[in-house]
């Protein structure tokens, strides 16, 4: 990595103060371009969890918990400004450490300052109600923090989604355990730091770094926690369910995702184009809300197929900091589970692969690959991916269009490219997923836009005022006064 890191990747942060983990051992990162080491990060387990947890009390019963929603809004806003100033340096760390093409790195940096700019200027803004009842009474609703909240990040997205739950947590006034996933700590560790620069009190945000299995694990049943958040995959997603049901604690789940776009013979495929093949192949296909499945009726079918084999010819693979089209996957054993999936496929029609361009052969590095006239039961059609891989799926009309889309255990995002305003309004209802797009994918990531997923993909909305109301606790106050 050609930038210094400006602080330890060693220490891990509780109650403001930066220290060894406790049992003094080290995780070894790996840069995904080129399979060298990068940096050394703690191994932290339960005792690191145990004591991050009781600094976290310790800011809510101090400081922290005395600030008020427009004290908590200037700072949230302030660290925002500060982390437009390390755009440069986080989007290279990120580079570095995920494998994620420069240019996209630098995107998430800014949307984790957009994250705290409008969580900072939402902090003011949630309100109670009063309810009319029965004559001698007044009573009203308080919006109150959960307490002292766990935040397991995964390395798909560590910027965004830090941005998107501590952001959330912090601005309702809980305080946060972070544990980020063990092969992308850095920019964690560093937004860390960037929020001490602004003068977040001691314990509002503690960082734990360490293995799923012992640090996160002891994060998800930790009877002090009051809320989790978690975002990675369906198994252990259900496990960190699991470990905090025994504590009674509510969770935000965000899984996986077998996201459709569907394509009909009124679409404007010009348009569509870019939305069809960037929606999978974004961060190497990495993503939770990736378009894997693109559906299209068969009026059109042979153009639509013909277009995105043209594109992924032209897509370029190689190292994150050359900035191309796609970078590594997140490690080799990512590559191999992908590798496993295209192995499946041998009896298909592959309609394009990308091309590598200075790709070290130490990298974990997958080729973009399309897949034509997949059937609709078969496992690259039904299974979640996670790497840069797309199948072509034909249809003939509109119940068939939905039936296909909603026959997977995920239910995330989807799209729709139609002109026919009716056939809109009509899948939008139709189709199973917590986001569905018309004649867009994505809308620009919107942090403004509710998101999370139904089936498998999870349950629980983040992003938004929905986020704010999920990382907050109703109390109803009813006062009889005659």
């Amino acid at each position: 990595m050609s930038t210094s890191l400006w602080f330890d990747p060693t220490e891990i942060l509780i109650g403001g103060t930066w220290q060894p983990c406790a049992s003094g051992q080290t995780i070894a990162l790996t840069n995904p371009s080129d399979g060298s080491e990068l940096a050394h990060i703690a191994r932290g387990t339960s005792d690191d969890i145990d004591a991050a947890v009781t600094a976290a009390q310790a800011a809510l019963d101090g400081e922290w918990g005395r600030m008020t929603a427009l004290e908590r809004g200037r700072l949230l806003t302030e660290i925002g400004r500060r982390v437009l100033d390390y755009v440069d340096t986080l989007a290279e760390i990120e580079a570095c450490d995920v494998g994620k093409p420069l240019g996209q790195a630098r995107a998430d940096a800014v949307a984790l300052a957009r994250y705290m700019e409008f969580y900072g200027g939402a902090a003011d803004k949630v309100h109670g109600a009063t309810i009319p009842y029965l004559d001698g009474y007044t009573v009203y609703t308080l919006r109150e923090p959960h307490g002292v909240t766990g935040h397991i990040v995964p390395w798909n997205y560590p910027m965004q989604i830090i941005g998107r739950s501590v952001g959330a947590a912090l601005t309702m006034g809980n305080a946060c355990v972070l544990k980020p996933a063990e092969e992308a700590c850095l920019t964690a560790l560093a937004f860390a730091r960037i929020c001490q620069e602004v003068g977040l009190p001691d314990g509002a945000l503690n960082v734990v770094t360490g293995l799923g299995v012992e640090a996160g694990a002891a994060l998800s049943g930790h009877a002090g926690i009051h809320h989790i958040s978690f975002t990675g995959s369906v198994g252990t997603g259900a496990l960190v369910q699991q470990a905090a049901g025994a504590n009674v604690v509510p969770v935000t789940l965000e899984l996986g995702g077998k996201s459709p776009q569907l394509v009909f013979d009124d679409a404007d495929i010009d348009a569509a184009l870019p939305f069809l093949v960037n929606a999978g192949i974004q961060n190497a296909g990495q993503t939770c809300s990736a378009s894997s499945r693109i559906l299209v009726q068969r009026g059109v079918y042979d153009a639509v197929r013909d277009r995105m084999a043209e594109a992924y010819r032209a897509l370029t693979v190689g190292p994150a900091m050359d900035n191309l089209r796609v970078g590594p996957l997140i490690s080799n054993r990512q590559r191999d589970i992908v590798q496993g999936f295209l192995d499946k496929g041998a009896d298909l029609t592959i309609a394009a692969t990308g091309q590598l361009q200075n790709a070290s052969e130490n990298g974990a590095y997958i080729l973009p690959t399309l897949f034509a006239d997949v059937p609709p039961d078969h496992t690259l059609a039904r299974d979640e991916i996670f790497g840069p891989v797309q199948v072509l799926i034909p249809f003939d009309t509109e119940e068939e269009a939905v039936q296909i889309a909603n026959s997977t255990d995920y239910g995330l995002v989807a799209a729709v490219w139609t002109a026919n305003g009716a056939r809109q309004m009509r899948l939008a209802k139709a189709l199973r997923a917590g986001q569905v797009f018309i004649n867009n994918y994505g809308a620009g990531g919107g942090v403004e836009l509710p998101f999370g997923g139904t089936g498998k993909s999870g349950h629980g909305r983040e992003k938004g005022f929905e986020a704010l109301y999920g990382f907050s606790t109703l109390k109803t106050v009813a006062a009889h006064h005659g």
